[in-house]
């Protein structure tokens, strides 16, 4: 059995899509990064090479390297599990977290687990999902910012 665990943050910016987990979340405002900026699936994606001790998202996907340039975040969690695969690892159960004011997950949990648990090829069971807020401290209490954090557990 190994755990890995991940973070990640992203700010909030106009004139980009919220992607959250693999879904699109209507929302005025979207995440900001080089891929589509799923912060959910970028956390998700340290856990899991945490996991099997291969470094973290910017040693295989470096926000320098063009090709990665307006990327589905879902590649990235194939290209993890293929490196788990060859690790003869599976996930077992995730746990992860959304810290932001808003948008309000609730509406969107049910969706988003099971498009994370899709991605996984996991009964939806098998990932939980939790949305915190920062009670309106600091960038992500401000609405600035959107962060993630990752528990995998594999065998």
């Amino acid at each position: 059995m190994r755990i890995g665990m991940g973070f990640d943050i992203h700010r909030l910016v106009e004139n980009r899509p919220l992607i959250l987990g693999g879904v699109k979340i209507p929302f005025s405002k979207g995440l900001q990064g080089h891929s589509d900026a799923d912060v959910l699936l970028h956390a998700l994606c340290d856990a899991l090479l945490g996991a099997i001790g291969a470094g973290d998202m910017g040693t295989y996907f470096p926000d320098t390297d063009p090709q990665w340039k307006g990327v589905a975040s879902s590649r990235f969690v194939e290209r993890c599990l293929e490196l788990l695969s060859r690790s003869k690892m599976r996930v077992v159960n995730v746990d992860l977290i959304l810290v932001a004011e808003q948008p309000k997950l609730a509406p969107h949990r049910r969706a988003i687990q099971e498009s994370v648990a899709q991605s996984l090829g996991l009964d939806s069971r098998r990932v939980n999902l939790k949305g915190k807020t920062m009670e309106g401290l600091g960038p992500i209490g401000e609405g600035e910012a959107i962060s993630a954090y990752a528990v995998v557990l594999l065998e």
